[in-house]
C-alpha cells in the first residue's frame, strides 16, 4: 500500500486538508513583504550636494542658489553627486551656459540634501548610500537573499532531519527576533547582518510551508493546493505596497511587517506533523494519530490501519542509513533532475527579482507599480493552474520562462518616450514571470521523492537564491551600458527556459517515496 491510497482512504482533500492549507497561508503572505522589502526599505529619493554657507545667499532664491552651485545634466535636472567648487554667479545672467572647465566640479564635500516628499526616511537617507556609496545600498538586497540562501541549506536538511512543523516553528520564531533587531538597526553594519540573518529564518517558511501542506493532499487535488497556497504570495505583495504607502519611515515599516509572523506563530498550534514524513522516518504510531485524526475531520469514521501496515509502508532505509545533498547527485536520473532542476531555479528567481526590485523603471508610481505587479500574478497563477493540468508541468515551465525573457527583451527596444506601451509589456512579463515561479514550486516537489523532498527544495532554493542575490546588483551594471542589466535578465531567463525541457513530466503521477521509485 502507498500512502497515497491512505489519502483516498481518510479524505485526500476534506476539511483536515483545507484547515492546514488555509493556516500555512498565513506566513505565505509575509514572505513578499520581507522578500521585495528592499524596494521602499533602501528607495533612494531624489537628491542633490548640501550647499556650504547657504545662508550667505539671502538675496538669493532656492532655485537660484541650486543653480550657481550645482552643474546640470543635458536634460536640465541637477546632478546628484557633483557640485562646483566654487559659486557660479555668472550663469543667473544665462543658466544656459555650463561652464566647459570640468576642474571646477567635485564630488559632493558636505553630504546630501534629500527631497522627503515621499520618503519620510530609508536605509539610503540614514546612512547616505548614495553615489559612490550606491554599491552597499544595492548590497543591501544580496545581503538578504545570500541569507537565504544559507537558509535554504540549513532548513532544507533539519526539515528532513526533525521534521517539517518543529522546522516551521523555530524559523518563525527566529523570523521576528531577527526582524525586530533588523528595525532597531543603529549602524549599516547591524542592519546588514541582521537582514541577513533575517533572511535565513524566512528561507525556513519559504522552504518547509508548500511540502508541509501538499504532503497530506492527494494527487487529484496536489496543483490545485500548490496554486492557492501560492495566491497568498500575490495577497502580500499587494498588502505591502499598502503598508509602505502607509509606513514612509524604515524603522516603523520593518516593525510592520515582521509583526505579523506573531500570528503565523500562534496559528501553527493548529497544524500537524506531516504523516508521509513521520511515515518514511519510522515514526508509524505518532502516524497513525494524525490519520486517524484527519479521518475522523473529514468524517471517515469507519477508516481504520493497524500499525503493522504502517511500518510494511515506510521507505526502505537502513539503521544508521541517511540522506544528504549529495545524495541529490548519485544516481543518474536524480543527478540529471537536480542539475536542470537548479538553473531553472536560478533563471527563475534572477527574472523575478529583477523584475521586481525595477519598480520606478516603466514610468508609473512605484506604490501603484508593486500594487499592480501583485494583482497581476492572481491571473498568472489561475493560467498556470490550467496550464499544468492541460499541457503539463514541463511545457508550462519552460514557456512561462522564455516568455519572461523575451517581454524583458522586448522593453530594450522599446523607447522610453512610450511609457504606456513599456508598462504594459513589464506587466505581462511579470505575469509570465511568476508564472514561472509559481509552477516551479509545484514541479520541484514533485520531481524528488519523500527521503529527499526537504533536501531537494533546499538544494533548488539555494540556487534560487544565489540569483535572488545576484539580481540586485546588475542593476549596477548601467555604469558600463544602460541597457546592459535588462540584456543580462533577459538571456538568463530564456537560457534557464530551454534547460526545463530536459526534465521529466510529472502530471498525474504518484510522488515518489525512494530513490529507486526515481531510477
Amino acid at each position: 500500500m502507498k500512502f497515497e491510497d491512505l489519502l483516498l482512504e481518510i479524505g485526500g482533500f476534506g476539511r483536515f486538508q483545507i484547515l492546514i492549507l488555509f493556516i500555512l497561508c498565513l506566513p505565505r503572505i509575509n514572505l513578499p513583504m520581507h522578500f521585495l522589502l528592499h524596494n521602499f526599505l533602501a528607495a533612494t529619493p531624489s537628491h542633490h550636494c548640501a550647499i556650504p554657507h547657504q545662508q550667505a545667499f539671502v538675496n538669493l532664491t532656492t532655485e537660484e542658489v541650486l543653480l550657481i552651485s550645482i552643474p546640470r545634466e543635458p536634460d536640465g535636472t541637477f546632478r546628484s553627486c557633483e557640485m562646483f567648487s566654487q559659486p557660479q554667479f555668472h550663469l543667473l545672467l544665462n543658466s544656459s551656459l555650463q561652464p566647459e572647465n570640468k576642474s571646477i566640479i567635485q564630488q559632493c564635500q558636505h553630504g546630501w540634501v534629500y527631497d522627503h516628499s515621499q520618503f519620510t526616511s530609508t536605509i539610503s537617507t540614514q546612512w547616505d548610500l548614495v553615489c559612490e556609496q550606491r554599491g552597499l545600498n544595492q548590497a543591501t538586497a544580496t545581503f538578504f537573499f545570500i541569507g537565504v540562501t544559507m537558509g535554504a541549506v540549513v532548513f532544507g536538511y533539519l526539515s528532513d532531519r526533525f521534521g517539517r512543523k518543529a522546522m516551521l516553528l523555530l524559523s518563525l520564531v527566529c523570523s521576528v527576533v531577527f526582524g525586530m533587531l533588523s528595525a532597531a538597526s543603529i549602524s549599516y553594519s547591524m542592519l546588514a547582518i541582521t537582514r541577513t540573518l533575517t533572511g535565513v529564518a524566512l528561507s525556513g517558511v519559504s522552504l518547509i510551508v508548500l511540502p508541509l501542506g501538499m504532503e497530506w493532499v492527494d494527487i487529484q487535488h496536489r496543483t490545485f493546493s500548490g496554486i492557492l497556497t501560492s495566491i497568498f504570495w500575490s495577497i502580500g505583495n499587494m498588502l505591502l505596497a499598502m503598508v509602505a504607502y502607509l509606513v514612509r519611515e524604515w524603522h516603523w515599516l520593518l516593525v510592520a511587517v515582521t509583526g505579523p509572523c506573531l500570528l503565523s506563530i500562534v496559528s501553527l498550534w493548529w497544524v500537524p506533523e506531516s504523516a508521509r514524513w513521520l511515515i518514511a522516518n519510522g515514526k508509524v504510531k505518532q502516524a497513525h494519530k494524525l490519520l486517524l485524526r484527519c479521518a475522523r475531520m473529514n468524517g471517515r469514521k469507519d477508516f481504520s490501519v493497524s500499525l503493522e501496515a504502517l511500518r510494511r509502508m515506510a521507505t526502505d532505509k537502513r539503521p544508521g542509513d541517511s540522506y544528504s545533498y549529495i545524495s541529490l547527485f548519485r544516481t543518474p536520473v536524480l543527478r540529471k533532475i537536480s542539475v536542470c532542476s537548479g538553473a531553472v531555479w536560478f533563471g527563475v528567481a534572477f527574472s523575478y527579482y529583477g523584475m521586481s526590485m525595477n519598480l520606478t523603471g516603466f514610468g508609473l508610481n512605484m506604490y501603484f507599480s508593486q500594487f499592480v505587479f501583485g494583482i497581476i500574478e492572481i491571473p498568472a497563477k489561475m493560467i498556470a493552474y490550467v496550464l499544468v493540468n492541460r499541457v503539463g508541468r514541463r511545457q508550462s515551465q519552460a514557456w512561462a520562462l522564455i516568455l519572461t525573457g523575451l517581454c524583458i527583451g522586448a522593453n530594450i527596444i522599446i523607447p522610453k518616450s512610450f511609457t504606456s506601451l513599456r508598462s504594459v509589456v513589464a506587466i505581462m512579463g511579470k505575469g509570465f514571470s511568476e508564472a514561472a515561479f509559481t509552477t516551479i514550486f509545484l514541479y520541484t516537489s514533485e520531481l524528488y521523492p519523500t527521503v529527499l523532498r526537504q533536501n531537494g527544495m533546499g538544494y533548488t532554493s539555494f540556487v534560487a537564491r544565489l540569483g535572488g542575490a545576484l539580481a540586485p546588483l546588475v542593476f549596477l551594471l548601467d555604469e558600463v551600458w544602460g541597457s546592459l542589466p535588462e540584456v543580462t535578465y533577459c538571456g538568463v531567463a530564456v537560457c534557464c527556459g530551454l534547460v526545463a525541457f530536459l526534465l521529466p513530466e510529472t502530471l498525474n503521477v504518484r510522488l515518489p517515496e525512494g530513490i529507486e521509485d526515481i531510477e
